[in-house]
């Protein structure tokens, strides 16, 4: 593998028979399966997720992204009855957000959209008023009521889910707060009020950042040099409480762990900047390898798709060929993958 362009796409692809993507979430939460990954000595375990526990210490941080996901998939109609389905990406202003629309072709500027609930119509209607990047559109709705245009919604599943029937709260981590995700923050998935609880137990610290899920997190890679690949930008917090207690774990000398990359992109975000207090703004942070983390120590993530920015993360987090070994275990010991399937805990 020494000889592997780790710019090159093709370098982080690998072969999933289709029956290993999970199609629905384990009940409870952590029972599903956990690879611990040693990136110091290579060795893997196979364990329990609830197990986790025990690869943490007191005095260790855990850091949790609490964005919660919105109802972004909506399905609507032109005036013509052509279908039109819509995603929602990010609010610009009441009533107006930034979405991806299929058929794109099929919604100009000025195009109307109907919407029905129950198979009637509800009188919420939308207007595209502009493009945006990517082929994007801004579509402003007849409300600028956010409960009223999530009332018409669906939950967002990603397209190799093909279970239409999940429960929209086992697509959500038990410690969500603050809408504004299109996808979920998968790592947290496996978490169980009762896990926490014991976390919390053992004198684990647990400290929360927000980052909004947008297309940058899922947005396939297409370049073959995938240093000309381009995140899109999304909205983060880091509160003034959680630098607090970042900046005392790093004193004492305990681990970060970050739950998912999401939260990692957040931190290694934030280690980039003039240190504050608090931090809030936009991030299109794209990691991947050689990449020198500055605040996160180890890292609890799903498995994740071929060619993704997701996997890149990990290869520069675990080491491109320990990542790439560890996939393929996965694959022989028949690990779930993707957002309703298994986790690994990167030590």
């Amino acid at each position: 593998m020494g000889s592997v362009d780790l710019f090159k796409l093709e370098a982080y692809d690998y072969n999933l028979p289709e029956e290993l993507i999970a199609q629905e979430p384990v009940e409870p939460r952590d029972l599903s399966r956990l690879m611990v990954v040693d990136r110091r000595t290579g060795e893997i375990q196979h364990k329990i997720f609830r197990d986790v526990i025990e690869h943490l210490d007191p005095g260790d941080l855990l850091v949790f992204n609490t964005s919660k996901v919105i109802p972004a998939r909506l399905f609507g109609r032109k005036t013509t009855g052509a279908k039109v389905e819509i995603l929602l990406l990010e609010k610009i202003e009441q009533g107006v957000w930034k979405c991806l629309v299929k058929p794109g072709k099929a919604v100009k500027e000025r195009t109307e959209i109907v919407f029905d609930l129950f198979n009637k119509e509800c009188g919420i209607t939308a207007k595209c008023v502009g493009r945006a990047e990517e082929g994007t559109r801004i579509l402003e709705f007849s409300t600028k009521s956010d409960s009223e245009i999530f009332a018409i919604g669906k939950v967002p599943l990603p397209h190799y889910i093909k279970n239409e029937n999940v429960d929209f709260n086992r697509y959500q981590t038990v410690y969500a707060k603050y809408e504004g995700s299109v996808a979920a923050p998968t790592a947290g998935l496996h978490f169980t009020t009762e896990l926490l609880e014991k976390i919390k137990n053992k004198g684990i610290l647990t400290a929360e950042v927000v980052l909004h899920v947008g297309i940058g997190t899922f947005r396939p890679v297409k370049v073959e040099d995938i240093r000309q690949h381009k995140m899109h930008e999304e909205y983060y917090v880091v509160p003034e409480e959680t630098v607090r207690i970042i900046d005392e774990v790093k004193i004492r000398g305990g681990r970060l762990i970050a739950v998912g990359t999401t939260s990692v992109r957040t931190l290694e975000t934030i280690a980039r900047l003039p240190k504050a207090t608090s931090y809030s703004g936009k991030t299109d942070i794209f990691i991947y390898p050689p990449f020198e983390f500055k605040l996160v120590d180890a890292l609890i993530t799903n498995f994740h798709l071929p060619k993704s920015s997701l996997l890149m993360l990990v290869s520069a987090f675990t080491g491109y060929e320990l990542t790439m070994k560890a996939y393929k275990i996965a694959v022989e010991e028949r690990y779930r993958f993707f957002s309703f399937g298994d986790a690994m805990l990167i030590l």
